[in-house]
């Protein structure tokens, strides 16, 4: 990067404890390649995005074993253009390398954070570091996304926030987020369509082979059913439906198998499970239908029947609805059969 070009915008890059330092340094490695870029049609002053790291630290005192997030303090630990003077336009909690239940509270990140936001910086994060922006309070009320595997424990820890799953990224304009382990890339573009131009985010999309922004994650997405909920009858209506491929989910059906009377019994699996029983059906039949086709080569209307719909055309428009890909899509890009 040559110094004579203009800084347009300062990153600043979180880490904080177990954050996956593969995406820290692929950031940093993104926005110097696009810098590069913005710079490569020979324009001296072209813009580029100054990329700083900043880590919180415990202040040294006698007592260090009893400090409190008010002896604490986050400080810059590297720079790409070395200076004093920060101005953070825009900050990143990248993902982390554990499960969001056992990322550690980060109170003191979480008001550093805030205080940066009302200094005018937008704050972004990927995948389990939305849990971070979430300690601010500043997603309330908004739409926000993390990996689909995340977003119940997301929406369970913190009730205000509007979890969008199926979206890899969602940008809100103060607050953007993004949803997978690699969506860094994603945001990564996002911001430098942003700062530096689409035609420079294009152009650092070709030179890394990776897509621009604009994917969805629904097709990603699995089907994890709740089990944990303590409720016996349905869960063994659960079991049963899962071991039959759910061919049969009439309420009075399910009502039997669980011994409660149909009203008791549909207002206790929506509790339970977070779903209708037709709805939990459908996604036990389409479970099935993503395995078919991923696996074998078998047409779609012959799936369809297996999996429980005798309507190939009904199947074919509720699988799009549910993955947000057609049935055949869905086998071009993730078909394994030879």
């Amino acid at each position: 990067m040559t110094t004579a070009q203009r800084i347009k915008a300062e990153i600043g890059l979180l880490l904080y404890p177990d954050v996956q330092l593969a995406a820290v340094h692929g950031l940093t490695d993104l926005f110097r390649i696009a810098s590069d870029m913005s710079a490569a049609h020979g324009d001296p002053q072209a813009p580029a995005i100054r990329v700083s790291h900043w880590r919180q630290m415990v202040q040294e005192n006698a007592a260090q074993e009893h400090a409190t997030q008010g002896d604490t303090a986050v400080e810059c630990v590297f720079d790409s253009h070395p200076s004093p003077a920060h101005k953070l336009g825009h900050l990143i909690a990248p993902p982390s390398l554990v499960m969001p239940a056992r990322m550690q509270p980060m109170a003191g990140f979480a008001a550093w954070l805030t205080e940066r936001h009302g200094e005018g910086a937008t704050l972004c994060s990927v995948c389990a570091g939305a849990f971070l922006l979430g300690e601010t309070g500043l997603l309330a009320g908004r739409e926000a996304t993390t990996h689909w595997a995340f977003a119940e424990a997301l929406a369970a820890r913190f009730p205000a926030i509007r979890v969008d799953s199926d979206r890899m990224v969602i940008d809100e304009g103060d607050i953007i987020t993004a949803g997978g382990i690699l969506a860094w890339t994603d945001l990564g573009l996002t911001l430098v369509a942003r700062l530096l131009g689409p035609s420079v985010m294009l152009e650092t999309a070709r030179f890394l082979l990776i897509d621009p922004p604009g994917r969805a994650q629904q097709p990603y997405g699995r089907f994890v059913p709740r089990l944990d909920h303590g409720d016996a009858a349905v869960l063994k209506v659960q079991h049963w439906l899962q071991a039959t491929g759910a061919k049969d989910h009439a309420v009075p059906t399910l009502a039997a198998r669980a011994g409660l009377e149909e009203r008791t019994f549909l207002r206790r699996f929506r509790k339970a499970t977070g779903l209708r029983p037709t709805e939990y059906a459908q996604h036990v039949r389409i479970a099935r239908a993503r395995e078919a086709l991923e696996q074998s080569r078998r047409p779609v209307a012959q799936i369809a029947w297996e999996v429980g719909y005798g309507d190939a055309s009904a199947f074919r428009k509720l699988f799009q609805r549910v993955t947000g890909l057609a049935p055949a899509d869905y086998r071009r890009r993730f078909g394994v059969a030879a």
